[in-house]
């Protein structure tokens, strides 16, 4: 018994954390000062200088940017705290897909001049779709044009979501040295050092205003403090601390704060707030997985079987490592695991808590921990390692489509094995990239998430790899999408070659698949055959035959979304029909079915985000429009203006390079992938 009290007290002073935002958000930073004043590190890293802990690829320090998700640990007043650090580029958002999928909650940091980004609400979106807590820190109080109001306002309207915020800054932009706590209504300034005392006088009126604003919103959200505050007509500090706690953890309201972390201010109540408010993982829901159709839950338990999910690997100088969450259970060095989707048995070698690039070797991970093992030789990404006893298979993280492919060869032809070895490692490693050879030209085709994630890829091939490659120009991933479609069309399998042949004939309805915001996307099939014409298990094999066809579509050999099938009819052989046979016919039925449709080409569009000096905003529009942007909106800021505008991905290769000409080296964009729209140009069938 006092074993499992043990367990669970260490449990609930577990908090798996990541930092979430938009690239240049500060993120990396406030992980830099959170390892200082937790006395991880003896020294403060910095970005600009490539010292930072977990920007320690050499990549990452050579262009300033969070590229890699990275994993570090630390201590705070008596708790454990992983935190994870996630890149910002929305080329990378594949790794922090993975990150918070085995996250209990997340820190999202947003500018203080620019509120909510494209990539901060991306991010937050993710969050949404994972059901991870989070809580809001303002950052870059000290820049010019800082504005904690204008930043909360903008979280309010673009996230959806109700801020609370629990802290009035003292001073503005650069006199900005420090907040006042409004549910403690105590002051904390940091020259150095942080100091508390009381509230300024100059500050005494606002912050009363400020902490009754917070108690109206909090008792509009919570029963004990609405409760309360008609009682009392108002709400004490520690039924306020409670009730932002469970407003938290069920996503009702989001904690924010600010504060300056390049400045060092604003990071100890940060820490503060995280072990208050974010979820131990003995607070969040019970994991679920499924083994032979059936739903179990697994609960963060160490003493119920093992059970993990694998969410990142890595192949170092000393060997592969599988990064693990564990859900439950203990797993200890030397044990023998197996991976639940093959079938394959594993074996833990070594078990290494993680600091960035640093490894501490441990004896065992229990319920809650974030470890890296190594032993495993062919666990991916998105596997589930459990005892052989309980087998039990997690969902994985999704993995998003790729959009932008590039030819790869070897500069020397003595080079191509390698080339192949490096090409597969990178593909282990990151699942959001896909190796496949153009049946056309032979060329071996890498394709990722965006310009920048395809050359960080190359790049790693000639560092990691010493392997000089040949890169071609960036191509975008085309879909296929049905304009006009086809009822009553009947496909005849026939196939008789000795012995048993093959028998299946199906009528097919296909049509366009209407869905919101007129982008076509996904696939529909269904089936309306009566009277046992097409038995069930045939019905399925023809649903799996047309999945089969989307991967080609007529146009181009492109992916083909946006369309419904239906099965109207069919026919069968008393001896010759099967499964088989009726999976073939459904995928080249499909396939003959939309060639006699009228198909339309999607390309990808991104939403642009670009921030210019104001003049030269005429000629960034009037570019702009040449790309075949459509101008969504402008805001207006001191001495700039952000420009909103919706792109075809083709036209943003090398749109960099242009905006720099424009606005002589002043002007930044970002970019975030929207989605699909219908190219110009003719559609199949219309000169038919």
């Amino acid at each position: 018994m006092r074993t499992n009290l043990n367990h669970r007290k260490q449990l609930s002073g577990l908090r798996n954390v990541g930092i979430l935002a938009h690239v240049d958000a500060g993120k990396t930073t406030v992980t830099e000062r959170i390892l200082y004043l937790t006395g991880t590190t003896h020294k403060r890293g910095e970005v600009h200088d490539g010292t930072t802990v977990t920007d320690f690829d050499s990549q990452e320090r050579d262009r300033g940017i969070t590229i890699f998700a990275a994993a570090v640990s630390c201590d705070w007043d008596g708790y454990s705290i992983n935190l994870i650090d996630t890149p910002g580029h929305v080329d990378f958002s594949d790794e922090v897909e993975r990150s918070l999928r085995v996250l209990d909650g997340a820190v999202a940091l947003f500018d203080a001049v620019a509120g909510v980004e494209p990539q901060s609400e991306s991010v937050w979106r993710q969050a949404d779709r994972h059901g991870v807590p989070r809580i809001a820190f303002v950052n870059k109080m000290d820049r010019p044009g800082a504005d904690l109001d204008a930043a909360v306002d903008s979280i309010r309207r673009r996230l959806h979501v109700t801020p609370l915020v629990v802290q009035l800054p003292i001073g503005k932009e650069a006199e900005f040295s420090g907040v006042i706590d409004l549910l403690t209504m105590r002051a904390y300034s940091w020259n150095d050092t942080l100091t508390e005392g009381p509230v300024p006088d100059a500050l005494v009126e606002q912050a009363m205003r400020r902490r009754r604003l917070l108690e109206e919103a909090v008792a509009e959200l919570h029963p004990v403090a609405l409760d309360e505050f008609y009682a009392r007509s108002t709400v004490s500090g520690e039924t306020l601390a409670a009730a932002l706690r469970d407003l938290t953890r069920s996503g009702t309201g989001v904690v924010v704060l600010c504060g300056s972390a390049y400045r060092n201010c604003g990071i100890e109540p940060l820490l503060d707030a995280v072990v208050a408010y974010l979820p131990s993982p003995q607070e969040v829901s019970a994991v679920r997985g499924l083994w032979d159709g059936a739903v179990q839950e697994r609960t963060a338990d160490p003493t119920a079987p093992f059970a993990a999910l694998v969410f990142k690997v890595n192949s170092t100088a000393t060997g592969r490592l599988t990064y693990l969450r564990v859900y439950s259970g203990t797993i200890r060095k030397g044990e023998t695991v197996v991976d639940a989707g093959t079938g394959r048995t594993e074996r833990i070698s070594r078990i290494l808590r993680v600091q960035a690039d640093q490894h501490a070797e441990v004896q065992q991970a229990v319920a809650g921990d974030i470890v890296a093992v190594v032993g495993p030789k062919l666990a991916r990404s998105g596997a589930t390692l459990c005892v052989p006893a309980a087998p039990l298979v997690l969902e994985p993280p999704s993995v998003a489509d790729p959009v932008v492919s590039v030819a790869v060869e070897a500069r020397r032809s003595t080079d191509t094995d390698r080339l192949a070895s490096a090409l597969t490692r990178l593909v282990e490693e990151d699942p959001s990239l896909t190796v496949r050879t153009d049946s056309e030209t032979g060329q071996t085709l890498l394709s990722g998430m965006g310009e920048l994630h395809l050359e960080v890829a190359v790049e790693k091939i000639r560092r990691a790899h010493g392997l000089e490659v040949r890169v071609g120009r960036p191509q975008v991933t085309y879909r296929e999408t049905v304009a006009a479609g086809v009822s009553g069309f009947v496909y005849r399998h026939v196939k008789q070659d000795g012995g048993a042949g093959q028998f299946a004939q199906i009528t097919l309805d296909v049509e366009p698949l209407e869905v919101p915001d007129d982008r076509p996307e996904g696939f529909e099939f269904r089936s309306v055959v009566v009277g046992g014409r097409v038995p069930q298990e045939y019905v399925r094999a023809v649903e799996a035959g047309c999945r089969d066809a989307l991967a080609e579509g007529p146009l181009g050999g492109h992916p083909v979304t946006g369309v419904r099938v239906t099965l109207t009819d069919g026919a069968t052989h008393p001896k010759d029909s099967s499964e088989l046979a009726f999976r073939t016919a459904g995928r080249l039925g499909l396939r003959e079915a939309l060639r006699a449709t009228t198909m339309a080409l999607l390309e990808p569009v991104a939403e642009l985000t670009a921030t210019v000096p104001e003049d030269t905003v005429g000629g960034v529009l009037g570019d702009l429009s040449a790309r075949r942007g459509r101008i969504s909106a402008t805001t207006s800021r001191p001495g700039t203006m952000v420009i909103v505008a919706t792109v075809p991905l083709a036209e943003v290769f090398g749109y960099a390079t242009q905006l720099r000409s424009r606005t002589q080296g002043r002007g930044t964009f970002t970019t975030r992938l929207t989605g699909y729209v219908l190219a110009p140009g003719v559609k199949s069938g219309e000169s038919r």
